[in-house]
C-alpha cells in the first residue's frame, strides 16, 4: 500500500525562522555531530541556505511521479526531502515543478537523485541540493509514500523534522530536539564570535583554546634547528 499523510506535525515557524543565520557546521557541533548527510547532497548553485520543516517524498527509481504528489501536501516554510527507493541518479526534477513548489512558498528541495534545469532554477532562486546534475528524464508509472519516514544522504528523515542547508551540506535536526539544538546552536556562535575577535587581535588558537599542554603531553617537541644528520 502505498500512502499520502496530509497532516503532520511540524517544527513551528518560529524555531525554524531562529535557524535562518545558522550554518550547518555550526548545527552539526551543536547536536553532537550526529544528523549530517552524505557529501554528495550539494547546492545546485551558491551560495543558498534554508531552513525549514520536512515533506517526505519517497520515490520509484526513474519515477518522479510521487514528486507531483507531494508538491499538494507542501506549505508555506516547507523544505521537501526526496528520495527513491534505490540509487539513481535519473534527473526527476526541473523547472516545472519548482515553480509549483515556490508558489506555494517551500523554501528548498533535498533530492537524492538527480537535479536538471539547472539555470533555468538558479535564475528563480530556487535552491535545490541533489546527488547529481542529469539531463536523464524520467516516467510516472509507480507509487511511493508521501510523508512518511524515509533515509535519505544516509539520515532517517521524518516528516515534521527540520532540515538546515548552506553551501557546506545538509543536516537534519529532529523535531522534537530543534529548539533545544537551536538554543545549543546560538551559544556555538556567540562563543566562536568571542573567539574570532581575538583571533583578528593577532592571538593564536593554541592558546585561545588551551592547546599546549595537550601537545607537550602527547609528545610534541620545538627545536630551533633541524635534528644533526651527520
Amino acid at each position: 500500500m502505498s500512502l499520502v499523510v496530509r497532516n503532520i506535525k511540524r517544527v513551528t515557524p518560529e524555531i525554524a525562522e531562529g535557524y535562518g543565520p545558522i550554518g550547518v557546521a555550526t548545527v552539526h557541533e551543536a547536536q553532537g555531530r550526529k544528523g549530517l548527510l552524505a557529501s554528495h547532497m550539494r547546492p545546485i548553485y551558491r551560495p543558498a541556505h534554508i531552513a525549514g520543516p520536512v515533506v517526505t517524498c519517497e520515490m520509484a527509481p526513474g519515477d518522479n511521479w510521487m514528486l507531483h504528489v507531494a508538491v499538494e501536501q507542501c506549505r508555506e516554510g516547507d523544505v521537501l526531502v526526496a528520495a527513491p527507493t534505490s540509487p539513481c541518479e535519473d534527473g526527476y526534477f526541473g523547472e516545472l515543478i519548482a515553480t509549483q513548489l515556490k508558489a506555494r512558498g517551500v523554501v528548498g528541495l533535498i533530492l537524492e537523485a538527480g537535479c536538471r534545469d539547472v539555470a533555468e532554477l538558479t535564475n528563480m532562486k530556487f535552491p535545490v541540493w541533489s546527488k547529481a546534475v542529469f539531463a536523464q528524464g524520467t516516467v510516472k508509472e509507480t507509487l511511493g509514500n508521501v510523508n512518511m519516514p524515509i533515509v535519505c544522504g544516509g539520515q532517517l528523515i521524518n516528516p515534521g523534522d527540520l532540515i538546515v542547508a548552506d553551501d557546506d551540506g545538509v543536516v537534519v535536526v529532529r523535531r522534537r530536539e530543534a529548539a533545544g539544538v537551536l538554543d545549543m546552536s546560538r551559544e556555538r556562535e556567540e562563543k566562536e564570535a568571542k573567539s574570532r575577535a581575538r583571533y583578528s587581535r593577532g592571538e593564536l588558537s593554541l592558546d585561545v583554546n588551551n592547546m599546549r599542554a595537550k601537545l607537550a603531553e602527547r609528545g610534541l617537541k620545538y627545536s630551533d634547528a633541524p635534528p644533526d644528520e651527520s
